[in-house]
């Protein structure tokens, strides 16, 4: 399972049905009701706002975070309907409807028991490209952080299988979610289609269980509070709250650029697994060497030899909510040396120390943090400036894992616009993948093209050497950025 852009996505055309969500009850949920006491996480807070303040402006934000994923044989709707309705019961948030009380984000859940599909027929589309431009429009129309449901289902029938996607704004799930959503629908549709009963809990641990008690125990902390020290010191140490990209993007202060969306191979499964065993020996983890590659390569691009930047982390560990779907992410900022003249081990021991110390300090919640410690930035509609993010899951440790190979997931985010950019890394048992959103300019289209070239060519060194056994070069002969030769491969590999 992996990431990359919906337009490159090989989705054989076919017949398009959808499910709409709606509630039996004899209202929508526009007044408190019996739940007016749960409230949003930061992250959601934060999310809904942005999104009003963008309506209200004229400007509106758009975004989404869908998955697709394969059905075997000639598609029993009535088992899918009956699969996804189930899902949607399970977990909570999925179920919330959220507006302000009192100044404050209310996340107000239907009863499972009130909400029903209904299933509607779309369209038939002769071809695949003709197919992924509806599926575009049709997630970027939908999706509407201020509107209810918050998601949209629908499937790709054919004779003999059959393509299904469900498309989420960020307020209710992560990247993390993908992987649920994808094994609870299937597994339920599996039991329904052999007459059996759903092996799944009716309920799952809720997001908004998770949400209360983060804003219980962070919501009346100030900016004196000890354990913001990590990232005061950080933010004294750069002199910003935010790290910034080192490299020339050709942005303008206070503008927001269309985005590029491009994915691409780092490493096959063969150079993965040496490439894991090469982390391993120095005594670090495949997703330290990622993290160190990266920042080797912004400092040979120009870039300063501390690394300095954002990385988001999992927070299902912590209380059991391994399995429900929500948006359980920190965001925190790690820093370490990676100046020149360091080999592998040495670049890869300060990476250690670097994320056991981030990891020792990761209590409070990012949203938190920034507007307690960067108020005026907390005030805008997005981060200030081209932001440094690294980001890496290992896919085949989900949920659902084994089978990945026969369901062929995959999961897809969009943008409308930015003013920076963002990479991924997801390892599979295909291999490591990269998939980046950033600014269309001629400048990021340069910088971006050399930097993953670089950082290709640096990852396969080290699981050809073990290390950084020659200089990172930005020049190497590559393929233009977004070439068909380039989705057409990536997409023969998925």
């Amino acid at each position: 399972m992996r990431q990359f852009p919906l337009e490159m996505h090989q989705v054989a055309p076919g017949r398009v049905v959808e499910w709409r969500l709606r509630s039996t009850a004899a209202a929508e949920p526009d007044g408190p009701g019996d739940t007016a006491g749960r409230k949003a996480s930061f992250n959601q807070d934060k999310h809904f706002t942005v999104a009003e303040e963008s309506r209200a402006a004229d400007d509106p934000v758009a975004s989404w975070i869908a998955v697709t994923f394969e059905v075997a044989g000639r598609l029993d709707e009535p088992a899918l309907a009956q699969a996804l309705l189930a899902f949607v019961q399970r977990h909570e948030v999925l179920r919330c409807a959220f507006r302000r009380l009192a100044g404050e984000l209310a996340c107000e859940p239907f009863s499972p028991a009130e909400l029903a599909l209904e299933a509607e027929y779309v369209g038939s589309f002769e071809t695949s490209e003709l197919l992924r431009g509806f599926l575009v429009e049709r997630f970027t129309r939908s999706i509407d952080t201020l509107s209810w449901p918050l998601f949209t289902m629908g499937a790709v029938l054919r004779e003999d299988s059959a393509t299904v996607y469900l498309a989420f704004d960020h307020i209710v799930c992560d990247g993390m979610s993908m992987p649920i959503v994808v094994h609870e629908v299937l597994t339920a549709y599996e039991s329904l289609c052999r007459g059996e009963a759903g092996e799944l809990p009716t309920v799952a641990p809720s997001y908004l269980d998770f949400a209360d008690e983060q804003r219980r125990r962070y919501l009346s902390i100030d900016a004196r509070d000890e354990r913001l020290d990590y990232w005061k010191e950080f933010i004294a140490r750069g002199g910003e709250f935010f790290p910034r990209f080192p490299l020339d993007l050709g942005v303008e202060p206070g503008r927001m650029y269309p985005i590029v969306n491009e994915a691409s191979v780092l490493l096959d499964a063969g150079e993965a697994e040496v490439f894991e065993k090469t982390c391993l020996t120095v005594g670090g983890k495949p997703f330290m060497g990622v993290l160190a590659s990266v920042a080797v390569c912004l400092r040979e691009a120009g870039g300063p030899g501390v690394y300095r930047g954002l990385m988001p982390v999992s927070e299902r560990g912590r209380e059991g909510w391994a399995d429900s779907v929500g948006w359980f992410v920190n965001t925190m900022p790690i820093e370490f040396d990676v100046s020149p003249g360091r080999d592998f081990a040495q670049v890869m021991a300060a990476v250690r120390a670097g994320f056991s110390e981030m990891i020792g300090h990761i209590d409070v919640p990012f949203v938190r943090a920034w507007e307690l410690l960067a108020p005026q930035e907390f005030a805008a509609r997005s981060w200030p400036y081209p932001v440094n993010f690294f980001s890496y899951i290992d896919m085949r440790k989900c949920q659902g894992a084994e089978r990945h190979e026969e369901w062929r997931p995959a999961t897809h985010v969009w943008s409308a616009r930015a003013n920076g950019a963002c990479s991924w890394f997801q390892r599979d048992a295909d291999g490591l993948h990269m998939n980046s959103l950033y600014v269309d300019t001629a400048a990021a289209r340069r910088t971006m093209g050399d930097f993953q070239e670089a950082l290709r060519l640096t990852v396969q060194e080290i699981a050809r050497s073990g290390g950084f056994r020659r200089p990172v070069a930005l020049t190497a002969p590559r393929r233009p950025v977004g070439t068909p030769l380039d989705v057409a491969a990536f997409a023969r590999r998925g």
